[in-house]
């Protein structure tokens, strides 16, 4: 299975997503940045509204693309103990990354959130969307931070993701829907055709775009 892109991502997942269609305690919730061209589909077919929570993944010192951990919305900060321990990575060069990519949270929070305040999820049925998941990290982040609001229910969304990190999510989230969960994923983005990297003005403007459509 292969993607064109995002939005196409975002359709075919959102034929899997019917029955959440036209519900009023349905919240769709994206990870940006390139969850969120998936989740406007989504939002789009199940006339949702449509939000992100931002996370951060903490990348490893030599090897940023590696993932040590993740950062989100409510000073949520989880870490791979065994990759930190792997790598020996010493708790002072963790905390220098920890607070650079908060203080990249907080810009984009402020960037794609203006002066409104953080969506109401209490009480609310989650679709929690992303482009794809490669060691869940991320999205762990997004689902603790989550737990503490107290939301009835959280639901993972994603295209596709590593075999094993929908198994361990099970165990976090509520449900997960999953297109395609190959054994072996190595990088999300050799399932997608176009893969390239969404900007923050997207993001703004999808967001903007989708108030059009989600119920008053």
């Amino acid at each position: 299975m292969r993607f064109q892109n995002r939005s196409d991502a975002g359709r075919q997942l959102a034929a899997q997503l019917t029955a959440f269609g036209h519900q009023p305690d349905v919240l769709i919730l994206a990870l940006p940045r390139g969850g969120v061209p998936v989740a406007f589909e989504i939002a789009r077919t199940l006339r949702a509204p449509l939000d992100v929570w931002v996370v951060r993944k903490l990348g490893a010192p030599d090897i940023p693309e590696l993932a040590i951990g993740a950062i989100a919305t409510g000073g949520i900060q989880l870490l791979s103990a065994d990759t930190v321990h792997r790598l020996h990575i010493p708790p002072d060069v963790i905390q220098t990354i920890a607070a650079r990519e908060r203080a990249e949270l907080d810009r984009r929070e402020k960037a794609y959130r203006g002066d409104r305040p953080p969506i109401a999820v209490a009480a609310k049925t989650i679709l929690l969307v992303d482009d794809g998941l490669a060691t869940g990290s991320t999205m762990r982040a997004a689902i603790a931070s989550l737990r503490q609001r107290q939301p009835a229910r959280i639901v993972v969304a994603v295209p596709v993701a590593a075999h094993s990190v929908c198994t361990r999510l099970t165990h976090e989230a509520d449900q997960i829907v999953c297109l395609f969960a190959p054994l072996d994923l190595n990088a999300v983005g050799q399932w997608y055709d176009d893969f390239t990297q969404t900007s923050d003005a997207e993001v703004c403007d999808l967001l903007h775009r989708a108030r059009e459509f989600a119920p008053a």
